[in-house]
């Protein structure tokens, strides 16, 4: 997974993309980001990080139906692939190594 690596805002983009199923969109993600963590990112950051996982096989997306709501225009929905998926488990397995590593956090985590 040499090449597969991703960086902490793509991992939290790609788990919310994950956790919001198919409201999973550019501005429903930066709305969720800024709920989860506390901080903004701009739509055009969440719609590059988007679509830079989508290059590298972690996403891939969909037009969504139009909607009267926003004027007939439709939405691009993504979701998480099998590499995407792996991607994020070994992301997590790493970071829990490292938390049991931890001096004064060496705890047994689940």
């Amino acid at each position: 997974m040499k090449n597969k690596r991703i960086g902490e805002f793509e991992e939290v983009v790609l788990l919310l993309v994950g956790i919001l199923g198919q409201e999973a969109y550019a501005l429903k993600i930066a709305e969720e980001y800024r709920k989860q963590t506390g901080k903004t990112a701009s739509i055009g950051a969440v719609h590059s990080a988007l679509v830079r996982m989508s290059k590298k096989g972690f996403l891939r997306s969909a037009m969504g139906a139009p909607t009267d709501r926003r004027g007939g225009r439709r939405k691009r929905i993504y979701e998480v692939t099998a590499l995407g998926h792996r991607t994020l488990s070994h992301t997590r397995d790493l970071r829990m190594s490292l938390w049991r590593q931890y001096p004064g956090f060496a705890i047994k985590f689940s």
